[in-house]
Parts: C-alpha cells; sequence; structure tokens
C-alpha cells in the first residue's frame, strides 16, 4: 500500500465476528470514510482517494471475509444486514459519528442500505457507480454481454453450457469484459491487482455471484429504487461512461435523491476515481468543500 503520506495509520478492530483491518491517511475535522465494492473486493484499489488526505482524514476498512481482515468460515454472515452492522459498529469504534461517507459499487450500495435504515447519519453520502437496483443491473449487464464480440460470447456460452468456468479460457473472456466495463486502464493499476489477489472469494459468491455480469447470490433482488427519496443529505453520484453501472440508471437515481448531483467521466468505466484520478479528486473536493460551507444539500 501506499505509505508516501505522513499520517498513516493501521490497525485492526475487534468485532463480534472478527478482526477487521483498518487504514487511516492523513488528518482532519470531517473524515472521508470509504466502502470498498465487491462484496469481499478490499479496499487496496481505493488507494487514489488517498490523495484526498492533504486536506482530510480518509479512512477505509476491509470488510470482513477479505483482504487482511478475518475471514471465518461463517457463510450466513454474508448478508446486507451483516455488513450494515459492520460498517455501524467500525464507526463506533473509530469515532466517526460526523464523516462524509464514500462507497463504490457495492460499497455504495451498502451505504444506501445502511442510511436507509437508520444505522448511520453521514454528513453527505458519495455513489460511486453504485446501482440502486439489481435486477436493473442485470439487465444493462446482460446487454452489454451482448455487445462483446461474437468470439468472447462464444466463450462465454460455451463454457457456461458445459460447466466449465474455472478454466483460463473461460476467465479470459471474463477479463475482456471487465477491460470494457469494470476498468479501461492498460494495464490494470497495482492497487486493483492486489484487491483481485486477495479478494473474498466466498463472500463475493454468496452475495454476487461469479462474476461482474452473473448476479445469482443473496445481492439478486437487491432494490431501493422506491426509497431512495428518503435519503436526505447532500449526494453526490458519479459514474463512468462506460461503466457497468450504466449512466441512466445512474441519472434516474439522481431524480429520485433530493437535491442530489450527478458526474459522468467520460473516459472511465466503473473505477471513474482509479480512471480519471486528477478530474475525480477536483470534482469529490469541491462538493466536499461545498457540503461543508452549507452550499449543498436537498432541496
Amino acid at each position: 500500500m501506499s505509505g508516501a503520506h505522513p499520517l498513516v495509520a493501521e490497525g485492526w478492530l475487534t468485532l463480534p465476528h472478527g478482526r477487521v483491518f483498518t487504514r487511516s491517511v492523513g488528518e482532519g475535522d470531517i473524515p472521508l470514510l470509504c466502502l470498498h465494492g465487491g462484496p469481499g473486493f478490499p479496499h487496496d484499489y481505493l488507494e487514489p482517494l488517498e490523495r484526498l488526505a492533504d486536506h482530510r482524514r480518509v479512512v477505509f476498512y476491509d470488510q470482513l471475509g477479505c483482504g487482511r481482515s478475518d475471514r471465518p468460515d461463517a457463510p450466513e454472515l454474508w448478508t446486507v444486514e451483516h455488513f450494515v452492522g459492520e460498517l455501524a459498529q467500525v464507526c463506533r469504534e473509530l469515532g466517526l459519528e460526523r464523516c462524509h461517507l464514500f462507497g463504490n459499487s457495492w460499497g455504495g450500495m451498502l451505504a444506501m442500505a445502511a442510511v436507509l435504515a437508520g444505522a448511520i447519519t453521514p454528513v453527505s453520502l458519495i455513489l460511486s457507480s453504485s446501482p440502486a437496483s439489481i435486477p436493473r443491473w442485470i439487465a444493462d449487464c446482460n446487454r452489454l454481454r451482448a455487445e462483446l464480440p461474437d468470439d468472447v460470447r462464444a466463450t462465454l456460452d460455451h463454457h457456461e453450457a458445459i460447466g466449465l468456468t474455472a478454466c483460463p479460457e473461460y476467465q479470459g473472456a471474463v477479463a475482456a469484459f471487465y477491460r470494457r466495463h469494470v476498468c479501461r486502464l492498460q494495464p490494470w493499476p497495482t492497487a486493483f491487482e492486489r484487491s483481485l489477489a486477495e479478494t473474498g472469494t466466498p463472500v463475493y459468491l454468496a452475495m454476487n455471484g461469479p462474476n461482474e455480469f452473473t448476479t445469482t447470490g443473496r445481492l439478486r433482488a437487491f432494490d431501493v429504487t422506491d426509497r431512495l427519496h428518503e435519503i436526505q443529505i447532500p449526494t453526490l453520484l458519479t459514474g463512468g461512461r462506460h461503466d457497468e453501472c450504466r449512466p441512466d440508471h445512474l441519472a434516474a437515481m439522481q431524480r429520485l435523491i433530493p437535491g442530489s448531483e450527478l458526474v459522468i467521466f467520460e473516459h472511465s468505466a466503473h473505477l471513474a476515481f482509479a480512471e480519471e484520478p486528477d478530474r475525480y479528486q477536483e470534482v469529490l473536493a469541491r462538493f466536499l468543500h461545498r457540503v461543508e460551507a452549507g452550499r449543498v444539500g436537498p432541496a
């Protein structure tokens, strides 16, 4: 992990179901707490957000079951409800009752679920490529899959039909989708590769499924679209033009969250903060400053 910033603290919180790894960079009055995606995709790939630590404290943690956190053999834990409770515990243990909350992909879904459950009340909410509706996500990913080259689709279809999805040929075809709609950088950032290497596969399989465009796990019915109007805190939505979380999905969410804002990054897919880091940092820093100055919020 990057250790260039002079104020870095790492450690573990002992929670009821195991130890959770945390990383804090920088200092400031209102921290930014960052929730990683997956589920089960540890925080390393969010490393570009550490650039914000020049002006505020930025906090990360690996959710239970992945990265440097404990990995209990307890499949019953891999639910939205568990991770909402874990998030609330992390906030209490780290004294983050007043913080900005950033979530990428599943991390934003977790953030929405926690806010709607009343588990936490952040100062603001940043939803980075985070769907409100997994049924809509599934339909969108099916359309994106249909746009892949014929040979890639044939490889996916063939291996799925015979049940051999662990072989390198199939995984190579999956990577073709990821290079279009997850991260378009060539090569992939080292921090992203670290997260891939430390993924909590049991968590990912239980909650999502075998890959980004095949959702068969417990999240397949996740849909908070009808409750988005209940989010009454300043909210910024971001996404990439080539994102698997489609821009029109994010635009529909923005219309339903009172006073929210939407920024689409034209040269990015699912990881705009890594694919266009300079502009992303500028957009996010400006939003946080305006929130703290009282110049943005629900209508």
